[in-house]
């Protein structure tokens, strides 16, 4: 065995930071590359199950790249390794090895268990069957044979739906039609037929679906346009762009009414907020806002027209978290497909290492559409975060990338990163150094392909909250609401100021820190009130339980304090709007004037919820690291902190009251709303944008 791949081991093994890891496993399984034989293949398979699960990790990769036989048949063996982490990594490495027969029955078993492990297996046998059909066609079958589960069923589909030629083109006909067989399968082969378009059966079945009622004569319907069976009139080709933005993750509305609620943070806000901006630029006729919706509202999104365009693509499954929605990749790409050929997009932006950038990355590549991507170190920020902490080493890495893909979802970013027309970066205190030590980017060898673009908001939201609060006669909605929930409170707690924040409830943004933070200082619990807004209560999901959970055992630690949480849930923006005004200004008879509010994020790339305050005129707290960092000016409009400790976080509360009670408030809320207005609007945030698509799309014709 060369020396190189020993050497690169013993980097991977010695590695000082996970990070750095994500970088030198790039290096080890390039050094396998190069090797062959039984011999490289002894050591890699020997430090897979050590209990270093970091290194194990990045062995599954490497041994994938070496020359020799039984590298397949280890990996082949992983899949049914009791560690589940191993199973995952194996069925993600074996799509880089020919077919295997004996790996294609226990490939299909990862199908059958589903989840992110299915996914991957999923991914490895559509690579395989376009050489072995037949043979994984049949495996498919003879699970289908097997299980009369829908969910599981309804996986199979759609993996058979994958598999060119005959055997699963007749499979998927029979289910399409067979009335016994769950709705829920019907569907996913109904809409695998949409692919099948060389097949005049396929044709012919779609055409006699399509005049069924409710969601299968909808979902026929939708195939039926992907065949060219029935007519869909496609957008004119107007002289300005058609710009593609996505977040698969939000129930997206005009009122964005859901902000807050599950996955529906930040960046959902931004894109409606962003998308009529952008619609009104010189130059760009149509702005397509894509996320998740009803096969129904998808087939009434696809007629003609221009400005901005919700557009949702249906996921046939109920909606999960970003983490869990990685199964929703075959449906997502079929409507994202849809909708960037029926609109004739010219340039897709993409924003995170998610399913929807998965799928959507490789439709636009098929497609032949320019991708623009903000890059952020994500995963990697947080890795280094938990690194630091303690959360994440080497000996719990191969179980906590189980549940939150980091692997995965960093060789994402840095396939976008690499395909990727043009790139743009969040702005932070040291861009290029941050780029260089999280992601091994050189920002500076290629500055023509990388821009800094800030977020914005929309002043005008802000200015109308500001007008709400001296608004005669009658509060509205909003304020009436905030005046119940002050005086649904003990009467010793009304007329104390607020601490606010606003955000999911995800362990990232640390929820449970803030309110640990504010409760176990006695001065904070007793001086002030805290406001949560955010989270689904009546319904939460996996992630809003266990922030939920951990924020009752704060209480449970100090009992008092629980008197002065507020915790409405998500509210849509509009409404946060006028609660941070009153934050600021208080309400006579409710809360106290000179109110803060809070980020504790664990990271945070920008922070247009700290923006939001600042333009407000609250002092804000929030992260030195990130985003926050090059806007906040720390001592004068807010106080930067380390987030991931809560004595830190209760230091910078108390700091950002005495700012926010100090005689020159006037002078400091001033500044901030003028840098706010400056640099960080929406308005401002179209203008350099919609300059990047117009260069991306100029590259793309002359290529």
């Amino acid at each position: 065995m060369a020396l190189s791949l020993r050497r690169t081991l013993d980097e991977v093994q010695q590695a000082p930071f996970v990070v750095d890891v994500l970088r030198s496993g790039d290096r080890l399984a390039a050094a396998a590359a190069g090797e062959a034989g039984p011999e490289p293949v002894r050591v890699l398979a020997a430090v897979i199950h050590d209990d270093d699960e970091l290194t194990a990790v990045a062995a599954v990769h490497a041994l994938a790249r070496v020359f020799d036989d039984g590298a397949d048949a280890v990996l082949s063996e992983l899949l049914s390794h009791p560690r589940a982490f191993l199973r995952e990594h194996a069925s993600w490495a074996l799509k880089a090895r020919l077919p295997r027969l004996d790996a294609i029955g226990r490939l299909v078993g990862v199908v059958v268990s589903g989840g992110f492990s299915g996914v991957l297996a999923q991914r490895t046998l559509a690579r395989w069957a376009t050489s072995a059909p037949a043979q994984v066609a049949l495996a498919i079958e003879g699970a289908l044979a097997g299980t009369p589960s829908p969910g599981v069923r309804s996986r199979l589909v759609e993996t058979l739906g994958l598999v060119p030629g005959p055997i699963a083109g007749r499979a998927l006909l029979q289910l399409a039609v067979e009335p016994d067989e769950h709705p829920a399968v019907r569907l996913t082969a109904v809409a695998a037929l949409g692919d099948r378009t060389a097949d005049a059966a396929a044709l012919a079945v779609v055409r006699d679906l399509s005049a069924a009622d409710g969601d299968l004569g909808t979902v026929a319907r939708l195939a039926a346009i992907d065949l060219g069976v029935e007519a869909a009139e496609r957008g004119a080709a107007g002289p300005g762009l058609t710009v593609a933005q996505l977040f698969l993750h939000a129930d997206i509305d005009r009122d964005l009414s859901r902000a807050g609620a599950g996955d529906n943070g930040g960046v959902a806000t931004l894109l409606v907020r962003l998308g009529d901006a952008l619609a009104t630029e010189p130059g760009v006729d149509r702005v397509l806002t894509i996320s998740r919706g009803t096969a129904s509202a998808a087939l009434d999104a696809l007629a003609p027209a221009d400005g901005h365009l919700l557009t949702p693509v249906p996921l046939l499954t109920e909606a999960t978290s970003a983490a869990q929605a990685w199964p929703s990749r075959v449906a997502a790409a079929r409507g994202i497909r849809r909708v960037l050929r029926m609109h004739r997009a010219d340039v897709l932006h993409l924003r995170m290492a998610e399913v929807g950038s998965l799928a959507a990355a490789e439709v636009a590549s098929e497609l032949g559409i320019p991708v623009v991507f903000t890059l952020a170190p994500d995963p990697h920020a947080v890795i280094h975060a938990l690194d630091m902490t303690g959360g994440l080493h080497r000996g719990n890495f191969g179980t906590a990338d189980e549940r939150e893909h980091y692997w995965f979802r960093a060789r994402l970013v840095q396939r976008l990163a690499e395909d990727s027309a043009h790139i743009v970066l969040f702005p932070r205190p040291e861009v290029q150094h941050d780029m260089r030590e999280l992601l091994g980017l050189d920002v500076a060898a290629q500055p023509g392909r990388f821009t800094v673009v800030p977020e914005g908001v929309d002043l005008r939201v802000s200015a109308a909250a500001a007008a709400e609060l001296v608004r005669p006669g009658t509060p509205g909605p909003a304020l009436a609401e905030l005046d119940a929930l002050v005086a649904a409170l003990p009467e010793h707690r009304r007329r104390l100021p607020l601490v606010i924040s606003v955000g999911r409830l995800h362990r990232v943004k640390g929820m449970a820190t803030l309110v640990e933070a504010w409760a176990g200082d006695p001065a904070l619990a007793e001086g002030c009130n805290l406001l949560i807004v955010g989270g689904d209560l009546a319904h939460p999901s996996p992630d809003e339980r266990e922030q939920l959970d951990l924020i009752a055992e704060v209480l449970t630690r100090f009992p008092g304090s629980a008197a002065g949480l507020l915790m409405p849930g998500h509210r849509p923006n509009d409404v946060v709007a006028v609660w941070l005004a009153a934050a600021r200004t208080g309400r006579p008879g409710g809360n106290g004037p000179a109110g803060v509010y809070v980020c504790s994020s664990l990271k945070e790339e920008f922070g247009l919820a700290l923006v939001e305050a600042l333009a407000s005129g609250l002092v804000v707290v929030g992260p030195a690291a990130g985003g926050p960092a090059t806007y906040i000016d720390d001592g004068v409009t807010g106080v930067l902190v380390d987030t991931r400790r809560p004595h830190e976080v209760a230091r910078g509360m108390r700091a950002a009251f005495g700012l926010a009670t100090a005689p020159d408030q006037d002078e400091r809320i001033n500044r901030a709303v003028a840098r706010v207005s400056a640099d960080f609007t929406v308005q401002a945030m179209a203008d350099r944008l919609s300059g990047i698509y117009a260069g991306a799309a100029r590259t793309a014709d002359r290529s």
